[in-house]
């Protein structure tokens, strides 16, 4: 963890992209979160997505809610909008947002606890009313800001960090979505960049809500009892000079490049994630076949990854609200307001 400025230092052979911006120029502040933190690689897929669309910074809006994951927004693009809503509230902050200027890009951060349990609501009627936004859940599994709670993307069996196994079944919103509508739903791991910067780069360009699931490992809450490296062995153990919280340095994990369908990869505490890319023939037009796809994979402890479902011909929520092509945030007032007579006659229909 760390808390010193950024340093504002360009390489004069920087590339740039179609707007003369480098990478650094959609890079935030400097990351305050754990060493090794799967959301820092989410943030570096996002700074490369964005670069590569050639966003302009000050056109796009950035959304998040509570918890590790809404930190994330800090970390990029800096010279965009934000707002940094209540616990699990991002997704009709967003709505309200993108209803009175649908002209910016809008980009949701968020979490497994954020959107799953306390924001399930919201996020529901975010796909229903199709927002037109991407919407990323960086899914850990806890709630890493408050210490390691399971969240309700845990499954079943997983142990926290005092060794309790989860029993109760997770809500998956690769499944969520698809049950519920979403045109555009995707699933990746931070540490394939690879694969995540093409998904966020399609999510992004899609009308409507794409959700994007990246599987995000939490490096601070595997010090399981047992462990000699634990934070209770250490505290046991040590002779204390001041008092200070110690988060251990890990490396980030990324998925080596093997060109095999299913990936294993290794988790800090020993444990290991089983991802399946989809086969070339997979198709994902068809929303059925991409739900069975997902249950198949859970069957065999695999995690389905890639662009699993995409309805480019959905109607977002402008065109279910008809609103006029020009962003209402750019009317003059005369144009909203229908004026006292308009306002008569509409409360005439309801006496």
């Amino acid at each position: 963890m760390t808390s010193i400025a950024k340093p504002p230092v360009k390489h004069p052979t920087a590339r740039t992209n179609g707007r003369g911006l480098t990478l650094r120029d959609y890079e935030g502040a400097m990351s305050t979160l754990c060493a090794g933190c799967g959301h820092d690689s989410v943030t570096a897929a996002l700074v490369q997505a964005a670069w590569e669309l050639e966003i302009e910074p000050h056109r796009a809006a950035k959304m998040s809610g509570i918890g590790c994951s809404s930190k994330t927004t800090a970390y990029f693009m800096k010279q965009s909008h934000g707002f940094n809503s209540v616990h699990g509230r991002m997704p009709s902050v967003t709505s309200g947002a993108a209803a009175a200027n649908k002209g910016l890009t809008y980009i949701g951060i968020s979490g497994d606890g954020d959107s799953l349990s306390i924001g399930l609501g919201q996020l529901s009627h975010a796909i229903r009313r199709n927002v037109n936004m991407l919407y990323v859940i960086e899914n850990n599994g806890v709630y890493g800001l408050t210490k390691g709670q399971f969240s309700a993307s845990a499954d079943i069996g997983s142990t926290s960090k005092k060794g309790e196994a989860n029993e109760q079944a997770p809500i998956d919103p690769v499944l969520l979505a698809l049950t519920l509508g979403c045109t555009f739903v995707a699933r990746s791991f931070s540490g394939d960049k690879q694969q995540l910067v093409p998904i966020l780069k399609a999510a992004i360009a899609h009308k409507g809500l794409a959700l994007v699931d990246v599987i995000s490992p939490c490096v601070s809450f595997n010090d399981h009892e047992g462990s000699t490296k634990s934070y209770a062995y250490t505290r046991e153990h040590e002779v204390e000079a001041v008092h200070a919280d110690f988060i251990p340095l890990k490396r980030e994990i990324t998925v080596p490049e093997t060109g095999e369908e299913v990936r294993v990869v290794e988790m800090h505490d020993g444990a290991r994630v089983r991802l399946r890319s989809t086969a070339t023939d997979y198709d994902p037009t068809n929303r059925e076949s991409a739900y069975a796809h997902v249950r198949a994979c859970q069957a065999r402890h695999e995690i389905a990854t890639g662009l699993l479902f995409v309805d480019e011909n959905g109607r977002d929520m402008h065109d279910y609200l008809k609103t006029v092509p020009t962003p209402l945030v750019d009317l003059p007032f005369e144009a909203l307001c229908p004026g006292k007579d308009a306002l008569g006659k509409l409360m005439d229909r309801y006496r």
